[in-house]
């Protein structure tokens, strides 16, 4: 199908259409990079809300309940679930789909399964592209759910609006070793399978954790018990959720969020447009025995670029 063709179906509102769109992004595609540069202005700023948290804490049954709570509740709802991908082939199983079974009760889901590629922050590397295309949708929420890495996974707070940490009974022996990453990115913490002994001194453990880092003018960070497998406390779950919107968004912290955005957004441009654009520099440079700041100091001057000996030192 031609790209005007794509975007005119696109604008029409068909699901076709839209994974054909999400897949020209999340490939590469010039077609989709001109979608995105022709759209940005135009979208819609979805509420982007993270789910993340350890492997194993139910983060898929819990998405699941999730997303037919919100197909009631908002006329677009977007799913982006990533898989951790192979390092040898780069594929994925997009197991998430076997486990949101609630999607395929609601026409105002679209869910889009990604594979991580190897990023270490426990998403996708294209997620905020899919997401900017998800928007210019008109999606009035979106729920993207991390591949489930632990600590390291913090790439999902530069992203959303809100983020929700999922946690079980067991997680109370390793809260003080997350204090210093997961423990810090959450807006909403959730202790589901809650129906397993110690969940009460669980959510105990984390509002303590929680307490010495909040500032006396912030709001108190909200923890919630649930049953994802029973389908229990969910309501309250939403509606906790829906009152941290309304509250980032009165606050002026969902504003300051998405001017940070914009602002790494632009970075992660120029890392990877400079990094493509030395590759070919690298693989044609001979093999000599200069050292890599050596060979780096001239690969810059064949791209042009300006670079002070104060940058080199702030390295």
């Amino acid at each position: 199908m031609k790209y005007s063709d794509l975007a005119i179906d696109f604008k029409s509102g068909k699901r076709s259409a839209l994974a054909r769109m999400i897949t020209l992004v999340d490939n590469e595609e010039r077609d989709g990079f001109e979608f995105l540069k022709d759209n940005y202005h135009k979208r819609k700023e979805s509420f982007r809300l993270g789910i993340t948290g350890p492997p194993g804490v139910g983060k898929s049954s819990l998405m699941n309940h999730l997303i037919e709570r919100y197909a009631q509740i908002y006329a677009k709802v977007g799913v982006i679930a990533i898989d951790p991908s192979s390092p040898f082939t780069g594929g994925a199983l997009l197991g998430d789909r076997l486990r949101m079974n609630k999607m395929y009760d609601h026409e105002n889901v679209f869910v889009r399964s990604l594979a991580s590629r190897g990023s270490l922050g426990g998403l996708s590397t294209s997620t905020e592209n899919v997401a900017q295309v998800m928007e210019s949708f008109g999606m009035d929420i979106i729920l993207i759910e991390t591949v489930g890495v632990g600590q390291s996974e913090l790439d999902v707070m530069e992203i959303t609006d809100a983020v929700v940490v999922v946690l079980v009974p067991e997680s109370g022996d390793s809260i003080q070793a997350m204090k210093a990453g997961l423990m810090e990115i959450g807006d909403v913490f959730v202790v589901n399978k809650s129906d397993r002994d110690g969940s009460d001194r669980a959510v105990e453990f984390i509002k303590t954790s929680l307490s010495f880092k909040k500032a006396a003018s912030e709001k108190t960070i909200p923890v919630v018990k649930t049953n994802a497998l029973n389908d229990e406390n969910i309501d309250s779950l939403v509606s906790i959720l829906e009152e941290t919107k309304s509250y980032l968004a009165s606050s002026g912290k969902m504003k300051e969020k998405r001017e940070s955005r914009k602002e790494k957004e632009v970075k992660e441009i120029l890392r990877d447009l400079f990094i493509k654009s030395i590759d070919k520099h690298i693989k044609n440079m001979e093999n000599t025995d200069a050292s890599p700041y050596e060979k780096a100091k001239e690969i810059l001057k064949k791209t042009g670029l300006n670079v002070t000996e104060e940058l080199w030192t702030k390295r």
